[in-house]
């Protein structure tokens, strides 16, 4: 075939694509669409596009709605929802504990069995002031990867019994994929369960422990990205966050946000959602 010939009916075919491309991005603001997360989905990912606004999810809130998940609250409400993620105790959590209960803030720790087994006294003093334990699965696998009711139960309903057995109180019905790791068959499952799936709107790199960022770079992230109806995840094993959740909590209070309750946030969603179904 003559490459001259070949170059010129090519072209005009790539001209034309990129034309309706621009043209679509146009239509669009510029700005990425939201996609509903398919069996392909198996990491949680989020894309900020504006200070001060909900970033974009790679599932979007209608999605996760079916599903009994979220991953933030209401936009239009300065009321933003502290979770921790907790897989063991290294002495950080107290003060963590403190900084919360002098702002009276009611935070969520997701937790997985170790903790749960290791720290019992940690886990009632969260009960006792008002915090909600959530389940982190037993051992943390990559839950996307479990694809049978069975073994996916197994993960909450031992986290379940040790909950009971160290408060005398069924857990609460909050579940954090580890990792942020999931597939449409999780959210399914966990909704049978009764569990709503939670999700996140705001977080950065806290979890290496040996390599912990300074105030300042925690800051950098935390401030100008909070957003009405964040749900933010940190880590309760940085040492930076025990250093400043104090200080955090008071700039987020003098920006004007309130700090609400998610598991009753996920109460309510159920409760909208039977009476839509009814």
């Amino acid at each position: 075939m003559n490459a001259k010939w070949f170059k010129r009916r090519l072209i005009p075919v790539f001209a034309a694509a990129l034309i309706l491309l621009v043209a679509a991005i146009a239509v669009r603001g510029g700005e990425p669409e939201a996609v509903q997360a398919d069996a392909a989905v198996t990491d949680w990912g989020l894309s900020f596009q504006q200070e001060g606004a909900p970033p974009v999810a790679n599932a979007t809130s209608e999605y996760l709605q079916k599903y009994g998940a979220l991953y933030v609250g209401d936009p239009e409400k300065k009321e933003i929802y502290i979770t921790f993620d907790a897989g063991f105790e290294n002495g950080n959590t107290e003060p963590i504990l403190d900084a919360l209960k002098s702002h009276g803030v009611q935070a969520t720790f997701f937790l997985v069995g170790n903790y749960l087994e290791s720290q019992p006294e940690l886990v009632r003093r969260m009960v006792a002031e008002g915090h909600t334990v959530g389940n982190h699965t037993y051992s943390h696998p990559d839950m996307s990867k479990i694809s049978d009711m069975e073994s996916f139960c197994a993960e909450l309903e031992k986290n379940e019994a040790l909950f009971r057995e160290i408060t005398g109180q069924e857990m609460p019905k909050l579940y954090r994929p580890p990792q942020g790791k999931f597939c449409e068959a999780n959210l399914q499952m966990a909704k049978e369960l009764g569990y709503s799936t939670v999700f996140w709107s705001l977080a950065y790199v806290d979890w290496y422990t040996d390599d912990q960022p300074t105030k300042e770079q925690a800051f950098s992230k935390l401030l100008p990205r909070i957003h009405p109806g964040a749900v933010v995840l940190l880590h309760s094993t940085s040492s930076t966050n025990a250093e400043i959740l104090d200080a955090l909590l008071t700039e987020w209070e003098n920006m004007g946000y309130t700090f609400g309750n998610l598991e009753a946030v996920c109460a309510s969603m159920h409760v909208e959602e039977g009476s839509t179904s009814s």
